[in-house]
Order: structure tokens, then C-alpha cells, then sequence
């Protein structure tokens, strides 16, 4: 255990679900039609969602209108997040969506969590925001055409932030992370298929693309759930800001299967985002 109270097994075990959380969404780039393969992702989380929660507890009656409401919110941002890949770079979109998300979880978790971060853990958050904004950055201000791309963006983070607090809340409230995780991925999976599902299938998708959907909705369930159970031993913007180092993932991925430049500023980005994470850790 760390002095202020962060673990590095909690550390670990987010930055493991930071990993699968670009994976899953590196796939759903890659995809060749997006919708369809949010449609894939989801059905595929949901299905096994609905295996677990014959096997694991049931969330206490506090956290389910939490559960209700991250439902919904889940809902608007696989759609959002949709649309945003469709109208801009994987390596831009990504970093810019997910590391919105730490500072208004931040600014947040004081007035709905209680939790007051210290002064050498502000200055770690900070640190780490700010290299998560290098990464986002990295490739120069968006262009005119891009901007679209960059509201769909900022919106996802909105939302990222949005729900990342209402679980919070509602896993610690529940008494169970993965029974939380179950019924959250059960409440809002199925929508999103059966809406998208007419016209995601449109064009029949080959065995290529299907396969590699339904593993990253498997590894997009366990990828959260592992964050639910992190936010039930650390504070939420710590836990946010650690999740979304995912941003160098992405860029990593973005630079190798999209051929994407990852260049220096993103290394020095990278460096600044592991200097944030150590400051935490060994304060």
C-alpha cells in the first residue's frame, strides 16, 4: 500500500483495463463498419453478462437506480463514441474523449463523493491530465474538416466522465463489483444491438471481423469490471486518471495497426503520463 492509500495491485489492475479498453476500441475502429461492430461488441458482453449473473451476487437495492441511470448513459455513449470514429482519427479521437474524462471526474468527486485529493495527489492528477492532453495534441490542432470529429469527442467525454461517477457510487453502494458489472452490461448490451442490428447487418459481416468483435465484448466486460472493483478501494479521479492512460494504448495501436504516427511528442507524452502515475504511487 502506497502512503496515500492507493495500492499497486489497484494500480495494476487498472492499467490492465486500461489495455483492454483501447483494445476494444482499436477493434471497433478497425472494423470496417463501426456501427456494426459496436453492435457485435455489445451483443457479445451482454451474453456473457447474462451467464454471470446467474453466478454472481445480486446488487443491494441502493445501487440500482445508479444501475438504471448508467444504463442509460452507457447507451448514449456507444452511440456518440460511434459517431465520433466515423468522423475523425482513432489516435486523436480516442486520447481527446478519454482524457476529458479525469478532469471532470475530478472536479466532480468533491461534491458528489466526498473526496478531497491531497496536494501531492493533485499535482499527480495534474501531471497525468497534462500528458494525456500531449497525447491528444500530438498531431497538431485539428483541421476545419476535422472538427466535427472533435465535438463528437468532447461529448464522449462528457459522458465518460458522466457515468464513470455514477458507477462509482452505485458499484460501492451494491456491495458486489462483478454483480454490478453484470447488470449494468445486462440493462443497457441488448439496446444498442437490436437497434443498430437491421441496419448494422445490412452487409453481411465476414467470420474476420465478427470473431475479433465478439472477443473484444468479452475483454470490454471484464476491462470494466476491474475498474468497478478499483473504484471501491480508490478515489474516483484517481482511479479515472489511471484508466485513462488507455490514451497511450490507443496511440501505440493507432501508430502500429493504423499506421498512425506516434512520433516524439507522444513519447515525451507517454514519459510525462508514467512520471504522473509514479509521483502518485510513491508519494
Amino acid at each position: 500500500m502506497t502512503a496515500n492509500g492507493t495500492s499497486w495491485l489497484v494500480v495494476g489492475v487498472v492499467l490492465v483495463a486500461a489495455l483492454c479498453h483501447a483494445g476494444w476500441n482499436a477493434i471497433a475502429k478497425w472494423a470496417p463498419d463501426s456501427q456494426q461492430a459496436m453492435a457485435l461488441i455489445n451483443g457479445s458482453g451482454t451474453v456473457v453478462a447474462g451467464v454471470l449473473v446467474f453466478v454472481v451476487p445480486l446488487p443491494a437495492t441502493a445501487a440500482w437506480p445508479y444501475l438504471v441511470a448508467s444504463a442509460a448513459l452507457h447507451l448514449v455513449y456507444s452511440a456518440v463514441l460511434g459517431l465520433a470514429y466515423r468522423l475523425g482519427d482513432f489516435s486523436q479521437i480516442y486520447p481527446l474523449a478519454r482524457g476529458l474524462s479525469p478532469l471532470l471526474v475530478a472536479g466532480a468527486a468533491p461534491l458528489v463523493a466526498a473526496e478531497h485529493l491531497d496536494g501531492v495527489q493533485l499535482v499527480a492528477l495534474g501531471v497525468i491530465c497534462g500528458g494525456l492532453g500531449g497525447v491528444v495534441f500530438a498531431g497538431g490542432r485539428p483541421s476545419k474538416a476535422g472538427v466535427p470529429g472533435v465535438v463528437a469527442a468532447v461529448i464522449t467525454g462528457v459522458l465518460i466522465a458522466s457515468y464513470t461517477v455514477v458507477d462509482g457510487l452505485g458499484v460501492r453502494a451494491s456491495g458486489t463489483a462483478a454483480g454490478y458489472t453484470a447488470w449494468l452490461v445486462l440493462l443497457f448490451g441488448p439496446v444498442l444491438p437490436l437497434l443498430l442490428w437491421r441496419r448494422a447487418m445490412r452487409v453481411r459481416p465476414s467470420i474476420r471481423v465478427v470473431v475479433p468483435c465478439l472477443l473484444a465484448g468479452v475483454v470490454a466486460l471484464a476491462g470494466y469490471g476491474l475498474v468497478l472493483w478499483a473504484q471501491t478501494r480508490a478515489s474516483l479521479a484517481l482511479v479515472a486518471a489511471l484508466r485513462e492512460t488507455s490514451v497511450v494504448f490507443a496511440a501505440m495501436i493507432g501508430a502500429v495497426a493504423f499506421g498512425e504516427s506516434f512520433g516524439r511528442a507522444r513519447t515525451a507524452s507517454a514519459v510525462v503520463i508514467a512520471g504522473g502515475i509514479a509521483l502518485l504511487n510513491l508519494a
